[in-house]
């Protein structure tokens, strides 16, 4: 049996991997290997990824995609339809205008949002899962996964570890934490740090206790641009165009595949903490910790005995 872990910088974030089976390392290079295809096919920020090639070409004729790529899209798009949903795959438009989180940041003008509006809707993306094509009914429409394709990169990069007959695994990528089998330590559940949404990256606010789960926070302190005296924070309301107004600093989802943690993040960031709560206690295998941006802190009954506070 044999221990391997490595760091990688892709995707914009710090990936790491840690496995416990026969050649353990060889399947961790795999894995490397999957991730940098996964980036190339999947970067938004590329002007020459698959994903970025659709913005000039689907809005022509019916493109086909790599199945990874067809398959998260139809997913994306799915959710995105979904009643309340803050999710949605077409935001692209939006996001490039308002650019938060780089150095030309802005606050659009009013004209500049409504010209886009009519761009970020999901339903214009038509798809044949036939053909694995994807059309786009307006140009200038995009595709942005960035809200879920961590966790679809996470799932697939365990599910080969557990292909490969893993005793232990974890993937961490940029805090898309997935575990499996006993922790390093050697206990049954590991400890998934909480960050503290009022502090810088790195101070936790809590942990929690999983197994064979994964554990993602989504908060609005992620990625921010200040004007005026004003703070802007990077998820969007689709009608408005503009951030959404919300008294959540951070949603943490737990659940049994990363993907399911990125779809409710984002799918529930908007509502209320009692709505969030009473939705995920009603989903099965699925717990959350919210903090509002006035420092209350709240989880779902089934993490009761889990959580453990950091000391101030």
């Amino acid at each position: 049996m044999e221990t391997s872990k490595k760091t990688l910088y892709l995707m914009g974030t710090v990936i790491k991997l840690y496995l416990t089976s026969q050649g353990a390392e060889a399947l961790i290079d795999e894995a490397s290997k999957m991730l940098s295809r996964f980036e190339q096919v999947f970067s938004a920020n590329s002007d020459t990824s698959p994903l970025a090639n659709l913005k000039e070409t689907a809005y022509k004729a019916p493109q086909k995609v790599d199945s990874d790529l067809f398959d998260l899209i139809k997913i994306g798009k799915t959710h995105s339809e979904a009643e309340d949903s803050l999710l949605n795959i077409a935001i692209g438009p939006l996001t490039k205008l308002w650019h938060i989180g780089f150095e030309d940041a802005c606050v659009p003008s009013q004209e500049e949002i409504a010209a886009v509006l009519n761009l970020i809707k999901s339903e214009n993306i038509s798809l044949d899962e036939e053909n694995e094509t994807v059309f786009f009914k307006k140009k200038g429409m995009t595709i942005d996964l960035g809200a879920i394709a961590k966790g679809y990169f996470c799932d697939k990069v365990m599910a080969f570890f557990k292909e490969n007959d893993a005793v232990s695994a974890m993937v961490d990528l940029g805090g898309n934490v997935l575990v499996y089998g006993d922790s390093p330590k050697g206990n049954a559940e590991w400890q998934v740090g909480i960050q503290n949404p009022f502090l810088p990256r790195g101070n936790l606010v809590a942990s929690v206790s999983v197994r064979n789960q994964s554990v993602v926070t989504s908060g609005i302190y992620e990625r921010t641009f200040e004007i005026d005296g004003k703070t802007y924070h990077h998820i969007f309301d689709s009608e408005t165009g503009y951030p959404i107004e919300t008294n959540i600093a951070s949603l943490t989802i737990i659940t049994n595949h990363s993907l399911d943690c990125d779809l409710y993040t984002t799918k529930f960031f908007g509502l209320d903490i009692r709505t969030i709560l009473q939705k995920v206690n009603d989903i099965e295998g699925m717990a959350a910790i919210v903090i509002t941006t006035d420092g209350r802190m709240a989880h779902t009954h089934n993490l009761k005995g889990k959580i453990h506070y950091s000391s101030v």
